[in-house]
């Protein structure tokens, strides 16, 4: 494992740590190329542009991105995938354009900057609620996050988030999901299943947001809101932003006012990343 160690524990983690490289067999993770190839037309990326990827997972948007010739930085908040991110990319021969960290997503202190910072499939943006919480005053659940990330970027620096939509959430809410209408947080139980075929109960706390919820917190943090689009896993693109897509992406540039990071106490527990 490479970095310094994340603050503590957040419910994620374990989760992760758990399913290891089974996380790869999700049909939402079989999109990762069309989803590079979108961001890089939407965020103008090219050779040598140096990206962050928050919430990376086992890497696989990293690697994508450094395969087409960025330099990337994953971090994730599980040592499990972080571990597995870097073999990956030491199997593939790109561990000389990414290195990978286990951090918190707060906190990307001494990172950067960087061209582009992306957070997707609520690798950290969206898993701020749950056990452990972390309540900061007059701060909404992500907003840090958000802040964290602008803050980590070059002087018009791009950003893109994938979220959630309460929209679709609520249209579509399972006998195993429950919803908090004042928080946003959908709570989900379930079972995951490792690589080993060992299945074990799982509960899941995500954040959805609508469109302007996003546009207010990009703003909040100094960000310049450039669209926020509606997307699936595996189909990103300028789309519209409807009630019938499961995502949406935003999108934004970092302004001069950008990143204005609260950090939270040392006893409180991380958030995802």
């Amino acid at each position: 494992m490479t970095g310094e160690p994340a603050r503590g524990d957040h419910w994620f983690e374990e989760l992760a740590n758990h399913l290891g490289s089974a996380y790869l067999r999700y049909s939402f993770t079989k999109g990762t190329l069309q989803e590079v190839r979108a961001l890089t037309d939407l965020l103008g990326l090219g050779p040598q542009s140096r990206v962050l990827d928050v919430g990376c997972g086992p890497g696989r948007h990293a690697l994508a991105l450094a395969a087409a010739g960025c330099s990337v930085t994953g971090i994730d908040i599980s040592a499990d995938f972080v571990a597995l991110a870097e073999a990956e990319a030491d199997r593939t021969g790109l561990a000389d354009r990414v290195r990978f960290l286990r951090r918190d997503a707060v906190d990307l202190t001494g990172l950067g900057p960087f061209d582009a910072a992306i957070s997707l499939c609520q690798g950290a943006f969206g898993l701020s609620g749950g056990p452990g919480a972390r309540q900061v005053a007059d701060r909404e659940l992500d907003e840090p996050i958000l802040a964290a990330m602008a803050g980590a970027l070059a002087p018009s620096g791009r950003l893109a988030v994938s979220a959630f939509s309460a929209y679709f959430q609520l249209r579509y809410l399972s006998e195993q999901d429950t919803f908090d209408a004042e928080q946003g947080v959908n709570h989900e139980t379930t079972a995951i299943r490792n690589s080993a075929g060992i299945d074990r109960p799982a509960e899941l706390w995500t954040t959805c947001f609508t469109p302007r919820e996003l546009r207010l917190l990009a703003r909040a943090v100094g960000l310049h809101i450039d669209a926020v689009y509606g997307v699936t896993p595996g189909d990103y693109g300028p789309y519209p932003a409807t009630i019938d897509t499961p995502e949406f992406l935003l999108v934004a540039t970092r302004t001069a006012a950008a990143g204005s990071v609260v950090t939270p106490k040392p006893s409180q527990p991380p958030t995802a990343g």
